[in-house]
């Protein structure tokens, strides 16, 4: 059984740094990739990056590009590291796993833009941005 558990969340001011951890549990961490996803108050649930450790493939919402990097230091945790954060910010979020067979940024973009499509979800991490 596949789990994914979210943390590092916390709040921090505008301008300030967070770092999340995703553990993975029960896949190979090669042969999928690790989505991160947030759902801000009364907003629908948004893809932030995907990742493939395998191919190094990588793909960053443009609302976070430049601010978030996205990283894997072994098999079981991937994580999001969250600079010059803002207001705008302000998010539970979460992490899934989806299939990555084959290197495919075109898919990886799709699936982390499509966050309606995953089924299973974890607990998530909140991040409080104050301004």
């Amino acid at each position: 059984e596949v789990h994914l558990v979210e943390s590092g969340g916390g709040l921090v001011q505008a301008g300030g740094s967070l770092r999340l951890s995703c553990a993975v549990d029960g896949l190979t961490l090669g042969d999928y990739a690790i989505g991160w996803f947030r759902q801000a108050p009364g907003k629908e649930r948004e893809g932030v990056s995907g990742f493939s450790s395998r191919d190094g493939d990588i793909y960053y919402a443009d609302s976070v590009k430049g601010r978030f990097t996205v990283s894997s230091d072994n098999s079981k945790t991937v994580y999001l590291q969250m600079n010059n954060l803002g207001p705008e910010d302000t998010a539970v979020y979460y992490c899934a796993a989806g299939p990555y067979p084959k290197k495919d940024p075109v898919l990886l973009q799709l699936w982390v833009s499509s966050p309606s499509l995953i089924k299973s979800w974890g607990q998530g991490t909140q991040v409080t941005v104050s301004s």
